[in-house]
């Protein structure tokens, strides 16, 4: 059953989706989203039914000061700054260049932007801080009392995006739904930002500059599964060598994020 919470567009079941063995990615066990705050009764009520026991912040110390976030009832939310070794903020100050026309078609425009979201998807898979951010969660997922989690930065489609697709890769989620996945987040965060972007042409600006920002590429991806390959060899070893995880912990790891079979049988049975 999908679940639809206004106030954080972005916001869906990172499981559901078919294996290319046949199975299929567990659902309502790890969520992504935008970062939760200001929610109203009926999001409160819908967050509330799933259970949640555990809440991954991937945003970096800057963007906490500016929205702390809310933390459901009965979860505990730990804090992972994935960017802490990124020297430039780049979140925090992509959202204020959204107030600034001009800095902005000066430091993202004639594709700056998108060269700067494919350098920092690299280093998602290889910075320090971002290994030790995406360990925690992978070893989370494996206690069971840990779980439903949910996983959010700001607008849940860059490190929010990568944890996903990765760990959907890992199950076997075939590479064409692992992006129409990851691409899904586009028109829920442009839809999100709608004022801002108004506001911004408003101003002078030119709103295409802050599409890739906004929104996300292929090629972001594509640069984050290449450093996968060159530095590792594939998804898997980048789990156990690059994560440090282990052999035993990616196997158990991509067991639990499989739909159990009975659940799989009654699913068949339905239809």
């Amino acid at each position: 059953m999908s679940v639809t919470i206004a106030a954080m567009p972005n916001f869906r079941d990172a499981g559901g989706h078919e294996t290319s063995e046949g199975g299929r990615m567990r659902r309502g066990f790890l969520y992504r989203s935008d970062q939760p705050a200001a929610l109203g009764p009926d999001d409160e009520s819908r967050l509330a039914s799933l259970g949640l026991r555990t809440v991954y912040d991937l945003r970096t110390v800057a963007e906490v000061a500016i929205e702390p976030g809310l933390t459901p009832a009965g979860a505990r939310r730990v804090r992972l700054d994935v960017l802490a070794d990124e020297q430039d903020g780049a979140p925090a100050r992509i959202i204020a260049m959204l107030a600034n026309p001009r800095t902005a078609s000066h430091e993202l425009g004639e594709g700056r932007a998108a060269a700067m979201f494919t350098r920092i998807y690299r280093s998602l898979v290889a910075s320090p801080s971002a290994i030790e951010a995406y360990r925690r969660p992978c070893l989370g997922l494996l206690d069971e009392q840990a779980a439903p989690a949910l996983v959010h930065c700001t607008t849940g489609k860059d490190r929010t995006g990568w944890a996903c697709a990765v760990l959907q890769t890992l199950v076997g989620v075939p590479r064409e739904t692992v992006y129409r996945d990851f691409l899904a987040s586009t028109p829920r965060i442009l839809g999100k930002y709608r004022t801002h972007l108004a506001a911004f042409a408003a101003a002078g600006g030119d709103p295409d500059v802050l599409t890739p920002v906004l929104g996300v590429l292929p090629e972001y991806l594509d640069a984050a599964f290449d450093e996968v390959e060159t530095r590792h060899g594939g998804v898997e070893a980048w789990f156990a060598d690059g994560l440090g995880l282990g052999g035993d912990a990616v196997a158990a790891l991509r067991a639990r994020l499989r739909e159990p079979a009975e659940r799989m049988v009654a699913s068949h049975a339905a239809t």
